[in-house]
């Protein structure tokens, strides 16, 4: 199911109360603009929350940051080719510069810092990490960074391959262009991009969609949610990857590649209503058997397979090959799981009614996509 007709409508909403209160009537008075702008009541409850903070030490923090924040520029100004870095001091709540010439240190007191000396300056501890960040890094290497107050490259290792040669011999190439320091970590870093599951969301465009299944590569969808080389948005925006190949009308199918952090899945959401199910197969249900749907605008929602390889006739055009049911949808659930067990059925196309009064709903069988596009779905 389509949902041009929905995002627009959400453009024109956001774009009329966007007009509301513009003009010179609704101009807000000079003053306004000097008052001081009030701390976020959710910022706060979650500092101190993840902080151990009361309220009070919470607004007093963000206070010295704010101040630490006006003097770190001055402070850096004011020591010139003798800066080595600043951090700000949560014991003290002032800011903390790091000097190579002592003769700098009081210009850089009269701005509120405090100075502590080092030998390095930040600009050749930043020519050091240049230099390794042309080196390749084993697995085992997880992260390096300038640390100023260790006036170091701080080079973070996973614990558990701190022997390894390879690991070994990266350290030895990062020592021999300058000043570095070890430190151990539990786990080597992950993106925290989510994989792409099953009756998630997706943004292409003014439209939301829902991911069909996971193949090998990227994930299969509905034809009519994009077309080839349109860029695809996941929940939380970043991007996924790109409409590889689309068929609509005749066909209603598509898949796109998936990169940048995402991975693939075999998993189908169960929003809550069942546990999230995994894909084994894509064995293609009889006529009568039970069949299940999940899109991320109505969720979960399961039924009956009515009829096969079926013509619908859109008004963009007919579409052939279609399984019918009783499950029903609503717009933003195209391109989502239909799963029977835990065999992959086909891609939600359209339909009829809602999740309210009930209705049928199409899919596009899982087979001929794969079939058409030579993919492999990503199988548990």
């Amino acid at each position: 199911m389509t949902v041009i007709r929905t995002g627009l409508s959400a453009l024109l909403l956001l774009g009329a109360w966007a007009g509301v209160g513009t003009g010179p009537a609704a101009a807000a008075p000079e003053t306004a603009s000097a008052a001081e702008p009030q701390l976020s009541p959710g910022l706060l409850a979650a500092m101190q929350r993840d902080l151990g903070l009361g309220a009070e030490q919470a607004e007093a923090r963000l206070a010295a940051e704010k101040t630490a924040t006006a003097v770190e520029r001055k402070a850096r100004r004011a020591a010139g080719p003798a800066y080595g870095g600043s951090w700000f001091d949560v014991k003290t709540a002032e800011l903390t510069v790091a000097l190579t010439d002592a003769r700098k240190a009081d210009a850089v007191r009269s701005t509120g810092a405090r100075v502590t000396l080092v030998s390095h300056s930040a600009r050749h501890l930043d020519s050091v990490k240049r230099q390794i960040d042309g080196l390749k890094a084993p697995a085992g290497v997880s992260s390096w960074h300038v640390d100023p107050k260790a006036n170091r490259i701080v080079v973070n290792v996973v614990a558990s391959e701190r022997r390894d040669n390879d690991v070994q011999a990266f350290l030895d190439r990062a020592r021999a262009a300058g000043p570095i320091a070890v430190e151990e970590t539990t786990e080597a870093p992950t993106p925290f991009a989510a994989g792409t599951v099953g009756g998630d969301p997706y943004y292409t465009g003014n439209v939301r969609c829902s991911i069909g299944f996971s193949v090998h590569g990227g994930f299969v969808t509905a034809g009519h949610c994009g077309r080839a080389g349109a860029a695809v948005r996941g929940w939380d925006g970043s991007h996924i990857g790109t409409f590889q190949g689309s068929s609509f009308p005749g066909d209603d199918y598509a898949w796109v590649s998936v990169g940048s952090g995402w991975w693939t899945v075999p998993v189908v959401l169960g929003w809550g209503t069942v546990p999230d199910q995994l894909v084994r197969g894509s064995a293609e249900a009889p006529i009568g058997a039970s069949v299940c749907r999940s899109g991320s605008t109505t969720h979960w929602h399961c039924g009956s397979v009515l009829a096969k390889n079926e013509t619908v006739n859109y008004s963009q055009g007919a579409v052939h090959q279609m399984t019918k049911t009783s499950v029903c949808a609503e717009p933003g659930d195209s391109g989502g799981s239909f799963i029977s067990g835990d065999q992959a059925q086909g891609v939600t196309s359209g339909g009829w009614g809602n999740c309210n009064g009930g209705g049928q709903t199409w899919h596009q069988p899982v087979n001929e996509i794969l079939g058409r596009y030579g993919l492999r779905l990503h199988t548990a």
